[in-house]
């Protein structure tokens, strides 16, 4: 662990770079969860559940490195981050327009030419 009281200027930078980008994660891997499983493979990415590893492992690797102190400065953090950033602008665009209770369509259903 380490003394907050020890931190210099550039130490709170790292510090709060590494915390923000935890907070990335963490935020990819709430959308991920949120989103149903069969928009994943609608949309032709990885399964829900292989995204979900991998958000969970960015995630738990994003917090462990700033509990330690190394958030930003570890090739670890810049892999967990960019997979988080991978899924924010590659797959949720693609698998937000899928409903998240995963039933079809709302009240009012729409077909090509309007409503029904």
């Amino acid at each position: 662990m380490f003394d907050f009281a020890t931190f210099t200027v550039l130490h709170w930078f790292f510090f709060v770079i590494g915390a923000v980008a935890f907070g990335f994660e963490a935020w990819a891997l709430g959308d991920a969860v949120s989103r149903p499983a069969t928009a994943f493979v609608a949309a032709g990415k990885l399964t829900k559940q292989k995204w979900l590893y991998i958000l969970g492992a960015a995630s738990a690797v994003g917090l462990t490195l700033v509990l330690v102190g190394a958030g930003a400065v570890s090739i670890l953090g810049v892999a967990a981050f960019v997979a988080a950033a991978v899924y924010l602008t590659d797959v949720k665009p693609k698998v937000k327009d899928f409903p998240k209770n995963g039933r079809g369509g709302s009240s009012t259903s729409y077909g090509p030419y309007g409503p029904w």
